[in-house]
């Protein structure tokens, strides 16, 4: 029942927002406004402030990176070897991959995580946040152009303006700002403290909401099966490599652990089909693990969140 109570109320906002558009209360249009405000203001308030005034266990960012990331590698690995049995060729293998590990962590793994283990959460959700885009769009931009055999100029030329991109990114900045305000030990003024309280308090509803809009213009197309195995490595296969890094090879403290296993967890999110439309490859079946994992997510999450709550208990 507890883990109900936690991920209900999320997805109810999710549904929220789609039955908003659905209905026509909201233009689709809404979603750009919607998720500036989240993704420009409130959520880089919840995780500078979080940043800034929680108390992290002591535990090492390599191992909390190592577990993460480690699933993931094994993820696109697994990825790979299932797209070269369907006979995909290298390129569409990428994107194949990309949309089996590039989860929902942003929108939805934020508000859901710190919900189900609180704010002991906040220092592994920022480490992992702030490295997660960099590195994976990186990771699959050079494997495209080796893929496609571009000259290395042309993975450079891409790369670039992301990276640019990623330095005026405002969540990339909220971590990197309450990281060094951290280290003057001044804290925050009550008053400051406050008015960006009030501010993180709008992140989780507003990202939610933003996320059920967003849905709506994602559809379960193209080929079944290439759906069914994209939810399947990032739904299953991605936290069951993440609970053998992080729980039994590393050894981590409940709440760095669950934060990894949750992560993981998540379903493919919306920038593993921007990845896709950019190189114009699977753009159907990545837009269907967007929408079916979502769907699934809501079933797989509970249980998860519940096994957590026993393992802590």
């Amino acid at each position: 029942m507890t883990a109900v109570l936690i991920v209900a109320p999320v997805f109810a906002l999710i549904a929220a927002g789609y039955a908003a558009v659905a209905l026509r209360l909201v233009s689709e249009s809404a979603h750009k406004g919607i998720s500036e405000f989240a993704f420009g203001i409130a959520i880089p308030a919840l995780l500078f402030r979080t940043v800034v005034v929680t108390d992290f266990p002591a535990v090492s960012a390599f191992a909390i990176w190592g577990a993460y990331y480690g699933a993931v590698a094994l993820t696109w690995i697994a990825s790979l070897i299932v797209s070269a049995m369907r006979r995909q060729d290298r390129a569409d293998g990428v994107v194949f991959a990309i949309g089996s590990v590039y989860g929902n962590i942003v929108m939805l793994g934020i508000p859901l995580t710190l919900s189900a283990l609180g704010n002991q959460a906040a220092g592994p959700i920022a480490l992992i946040v702030s490295v997660n885009t960099p590195l994976l769009w990186l990771l699959g931009t050079l494997q495209m152009a080796a893929s496609e055999r571009q000259p290395s100029g042309s993975a450079a030329s891409r790369i670039l303006p992301m990276l640019l991109d990623l330095v005026r990114n405002p969540i990339m900045l909220a971590i990197g700002l309450g990281f060094l305000w951290r280290l003057t030990g001044l804290g925050l003024h009550p008053v400051v403290d406050r008015t960006v309280e009030l501010l993180a308090q709008a992140g989780p509803p507003t990202a939610l909401i933003a996320l059920g809009i967003n849905l709506y213009r994602f559809e379960v197309k193209g080929h079944v099966l290439g759906v069914a195995l994209m939810c399947a490595l990032k739904l299953l296969a991605m936290p069951a490599f993440a609970w053998a890094l992080a729980v039994h090879l590393l050894a981590l403290p409940p709440a760095a652990a669950g934060v990894i296993i949750l992560f993981a967890a998540m379903p493919t999110g919306a920038n593993a089909y921007i990845f896709a439309v950019q190189y114009k490859r699977l753009e159907n079946p990545v837009s269907g693990a967007v929408a079916l994992g979502s769907v699934l997510a809501a079933a797989s999450l509970p249980l998860i969140v519940a096994w957590l709550t026993m393992a802590a208990g």
